[in-house]
C-alpha cells in the first residue's frame, strides 16, 4: 500500500506548510458525494490520529485514514497549472468512472 506524489506536488505542499508555520504533512481522503459517490478531500495535519497511515513522499509527509485508504490506494498526486487555473490531480488506478463535471469519482 502506498500514497504519492510528484515532486511538483510535494514543492507546492512544502511551500504551503512553510507558510503555515505549522503542520506535519497533508491529509489526503475521500467522502461521500457527486453524482459518481466519491470525491478527495486535502486538508493539512497539524497532528496524527494512532490509526491513520502515513506515507513520505518528496520528503513531504501524506496521511491518509484505513477507510480511505480503499479507495485510493495506489494514488500518485500531482500538481498542475493550465493556463489560468492550476490545482491537484490525482492519478489513483482504482478509478472505474468519473463523472462528466470531474468532482467525484466510482471505484
Amino acid at each position: 500500500m502506498a500514497i504519492t506524489m510528484t515532486d511538483k506536488a510535494a514543492q507546492h505542499v512544502a511551500k504551503f506548510l512553510t507558510r503555515r508555520g505549522k503542520g506535519v504533512g497533508l491529509r489526503l481522503g475521500v467522502r461521500t458525494t457527486g453524482c459518481s459517490g466519491l470525491a478527495y478531500k486535502l486538508e493539512y495535519v497539524d497532528a496524527l490520529e494512532p490509526e491513520d497511515q502515513v506515507f513520505e513522499s518528496h520528503g513531504v509527509r501524506i496521511v491518509v485514514d484505513p477507510k480511505s485508504l480503499v479507495y485510493i490506494d495506489g494514488t500518485e498526486l500531482d500538481f498542475a497549472r493550465e493556463g489560468l487555473n492550476e490545482g491537484f490531480k490525482f492519478n489513483n488506478p482504482n478509478v472505474k468512472d468519473e463523472c462528466g463535471c470531474g468532482e467525484s469519482f466510482r471505484v
